[in-house]
């Protein structure tokens, strides 16, 4: 009964937030969700303390003041993107041409022509939220998108995102189905979405480098790719301030060698993943999430990262 009275409320303030932040303009939305992203963080703390501390790995010749002033970055486009969110039910395609612009069509469609399907390797970059809106996205033949993603615990407000995420044409496939579900939308020609960016328990990846440290890093989309031959295109939104708006790009495929030795092809495909991540962020360190624990599960027999952890890995949901 406690429960469902926490999920019910939790997914009260979720809904009223996103309800608000849609019924303001577009610039008022963006301003307040930023300024409610920094107070988030001043009520979390630690959130600032583990990016503060994956900066310093990533980025350990930076001064403090610089890593600071990414952190302060990244809450203020958090924000953005939660409001733009928000809005996801009012977007019209003119609304569109003025919050995004694309680059490299060409990339995916070339990787459609394949007729084996699309994966899509992303994470959460920039505006990640947006990219199934871009065009380029959507299948030429008619078929939904599909986004891997890990259910959100109170089903109700897992229930309530997936709806909003609906609006681009986008659906989840539960990370649990993953395997699947995703093999029946690329033998139709459709189109995965895969985010790889996150820590995840020992038991679904291997441990490749990420800023010259192993990463706990899923080995889904290197596992779906060798599999099915599906080209991976690299894909991602980011703020341009040039333009004041979003740049949703799309990448040339990954030219991936398959080899007699699958474990071996595996980890070389999930290495060369990682390695497009890690580009993207040193591009733009402001837009990456740097308040989640990467590097937290550790290869057998060694240390915690965190200063914060025990002797053993907590869970992999923070």
């Amino acid at each position: 009964m406690a429960q469902d009275m926490s999920e019910r409320l939790e997914y009260g303030v979720v809904w009223a937030f996103l309800k608000f932040l849609g019924l303001l303009p577009r610039p008022m939305a963006r301003w307040t969700a930023a300024q409610l992203a920094v107070l988030l963080f001043a009520i979390y703390p630690a959130w600032n303390r583990i990016a503060l501390f994956n900066l310093s790995l990533a980025f350990p010749d930076w001064e403090k003041s610089r890593r600071q002033r990414v952190i302060r970055e990244m809450v203020r486009k958090s924000g953005w993107m939660a409001a733009e969110f928000a809005h996801f039910p009012r977007n019209t395609p003119g609304d569109l041409d003025h919050i995004m612009s694309v680059e490299g069509a060409e990339n995916f469609a070339a990787a459609e022509r394949c007729g084996k399907g699309v994966l899509l390797l992303t994470g959460h970059l920039g505006a990640w939220e947006l990219l199934p809106f871009a065009a380029f996205v959507r299948p030429a033949n008619g078929l939904a998108k599909y986004f891997v993603a890990r259910a959100i615990d109170n089903p109700r407000v897992d229930a309530l995102i997936n709806r909003y995420r609906a609006f681009s044409g986008n659906l989840q496939i539960n990370k649990d189905q993953a395997a699947r579900s995703a093999l029946r939308v690329l033998r139709k020609g459709g189109v995965v979405g895969i985010l790889i960016d996150q820590n995840t328990s020992p038991e679904e990846s291997i441990f490749v480098d990420f800023f010259g440290i192993p990463a706990a890093t899923t080995t889904g989309l290197a596992r779906l790719a060798r599999h099915t031959g599906a080209p991976v295109v690299p894909a991602y939104a980011y703020w341009d301030d040039s333009l004041r708006k979003y740049k949703v790009c799309a990448e040339p495929a990954l030219a991936l060698e398959r080899t007699d030795d699958e474990e071996a092809d595996i980890r070389e495909y999930t290495a060369r993943f990682n390695k497009v991540i890690e580009a993207f962020v040193r591009r733009f360190p402001d837009q990456w999430l740097w308040a989640h624990r990467r590097w937290k599960n550790r290869p057998p027999g060694e240390e915690p990262i965190y200063p914060d952890q025990g002797p053993k890995s907590a869970s992999p949901k923070d």
